[in-house]
């Protein structure tokens, strides 16, 4: 079995006596939906339709010639897939023979897999030749001396690697192959930190399936959910908040797009009559901005009917403008690879779905916001958030130095968010380490950034700190501004925040305009690379 850090026996007692833990392997929801309804649309990969029969078949074809090479349980595999139906039947196959994968972001290059490969030595590597990794065979035999047994390809014309060929019928699965047990780890995820490589994050059977069964219901998922998969698959917010693992567990379909531009998702969601979508901030912004520019686009979201929105932090005034503009719901997600998810609820006030980023799935989530001292903050104060519940992991995948600063005595995990609580829901106000400090006074850049992007001619903004000599580190704002806008003086902005009513130590020291920011993998603002572009400015 795969090492892990386990929950507590009486913590684990509990979370199974409240029904949250139900011993059964992942692969159950695939398994129930060919129970209930085998012809029922599971996934659309543009012209291909695949019905939970075809995924099920699928995936046990791949399921069984890997085992006939002697690959199951104990294993790992290093998979690199984009947004296609094979991404799915992959997972559901090594899942069923207990293999256990790190599913690599499209975005990650040599760095990011390189690592991968280290911490978990793979015999299986499963990629895509159009990766510029795998356009040849060079990568692949770096990561060979980790200990390689079989390589397969999308697009390979060799059939012992072609992913495709393996995908036909050929042995059948041993009956002796199974799942991981329920309580050990099923796959890893990858940790949504914006700078280095991602940590590895041991997920277990049992806690993904109740965060991803908790998600489905919160978000109404059912048979007639149709769910637009833009963001990479393989990302914990697509995969199981509700994303794609939620849909199937309602006996829904997954709709898939290559990128959430909105000029390819409009009309995939009024072809497909895609009704819920979930997105990042950065991607909202791009929808509106397509619908505002031209109205006449709004008919192809006629369908939608909740867009989730989570990643990052969201500002109020774009949020406002969703139902307005995009005519769907909004719920908005605040979530982490680690485990804790909140939500704002289907039938939430409007202040608390505009304003907030939602309370936790489980009753059982334990929360603590913290002070400076490692005191309780009192409610509608901002603080460090520390959490643990049932789907909540206990420790990054051998990273003993990471783990002793992430969690506590008590094991609850130290996420590094600053929020405020209020009456049980959560606001997000910044990052620990994203602020500022300006000469002692620190300034948390989000609520700058949040300010900002109530200026009707902005529609991206982030706050970044610049080392000074005097101060200690000023700050840089960087922003995105409607198309057509000209630029935009910085007194007039300055005026701008202290009308809003912002105290003047938090004004930003320098403006730069831009016409994009950066994104990491996930799909949020990449302040390294910002923070970088001003030290080369000023070597």
């Amino acid at each position: 079995m795969i090492e892990f850090t386990a929950w507590p026996p009486e913590q684990a007692r509990l979370y199974r006596d409240r029904g949250y833990w139900l011993d059964q392997p992942l692969t159950h929801i695939l398994d129930a939906q060919l129970a209930a309804q085998p012809e029922a649309e599971a996934i659309v990969c543009g012209t291909r339709r695949f019905s939970y029969a075809d995924l099920d078949r699928l995936s046990r074809n791949l399921a069984g010639r890997l085992a006939a090479r002697g690959l199951g349980a104990g294993d790992t595999a290093l998979v690199q897939l984009p947004n296609i139906a094979e991404f799915y039947i992959t997972f559901f196959a090594l899942l069923r023979i207990g293999i256990a994968p790190v599913n690599a972001l499209y975005s990650h290059r040599r760095l990011e897999m390189t690592d991968y490969a280290r911490q978990i030595r793979p015999s299986l590597l499963i990629a895509a030749r159009g990766h510029e990794l795998f356009r040849d065979d060079a990568f692949i035999e770096e990561l060979a001396p980790a200990g390689l047994r079989q390589v397969l390809l999308v697009d390979e014309n060799d059939p012992d690697r072609s992913l495709a060929a393996w995908l036909e019928p050929g042995e059948a699965l041993p009956k002796t192959a199974g799942p991981t047990p329920a309580d050990q780890v099923a796959f890893f995820q990858l940790s949504g930190g914006s700078t280095g490589t991602p940590k590895l994050i041991p997920r277990t059977h049992n806690d993904y399936d109740y965060s991803v069964r908790a998600s489905a219901e919160i978000c109404g998922c059912s048979a007639s959910t149709r769910l637009l998969c833009a963001i990479p698959a393989g990302h914990n917010y697509a995969l199981s908040s509700p994303g794609a693992l939620g849909v199937f567990h309602a006996g829904g379909t997954v709709v898939l797009a290559g990128s959430p531009d909105p000029l390819t998702c409009l009309p995939i969601v009024a072809a497909e009559r895609v009704t819920m979508v979930p997105l990042v901030p950065p991607a909202v912004a791009l929808w509106l901005r397509a619908v505002e520019e031209d109205p006449s686009r709004r008919a192809q979201l006629d369908s939608l009917e909740l867009m989730l929105v989570g990643g990052a932090s969201f500002a109020e005034a774009t949020a406002r403008r969703v139902p307005e503009v995009l005519g769907c719901k909004l719920m908005q997600v605040f979530g982490m690879a680690e485990g804790l998810v909140n939500y704002t609820r289907l039938d939430d006030p409007a202040e608390l779905v505009f304003a907030t980023q939602g309370r936790p799935i489980s009753p059982d989530d334990e929360i603590r916001v913290l002070d400076e001292d490692g005191a309780p903050a009192p409610d509608g104060t901002p603080g460090a958030l520390a959490t643990r519940g049932p789907y909540t992991f206990r420790g990054y995948y051998r990273a003993p130095e990471q783990n002793a600063k992430a969690f506590d005595a008590d094991g609850f995990y130290h996420s590094g968010d600053v929020v405020v609580r209020e009456n049980g829901y959560l606001r997000v106000v910044g990052r620990i380490k994203d602020q500022i400090n300006r000469g002692g006074e620190k300034i948390a850049a989000e609520e700058i950034e949040n300010l900002l992007l109530r200026h009707p001619d902005i529609t991206h903004a982030a706050l970044v700190a610049a080392p000074d000599a005097h101060l200690g580190e000023k700050s840089c704002a960087f922003l995105v501004l409607r198309e057509g806008q000209g630029k935009l003086a910085p007194p007039a902005l300055r005026r701008y925040l202290l009308d809003l009513g912002v105290a003047e130590y938090k004004l930003p020291d320098r403006f730069r305009q831009l016409d994009a920011l950066p994104l990491t993998p996930v799909g949020k603002i990449d302040k390294r690379r910002l923070r970088d572009s001003l030290t080369q400015q000023n070597a």
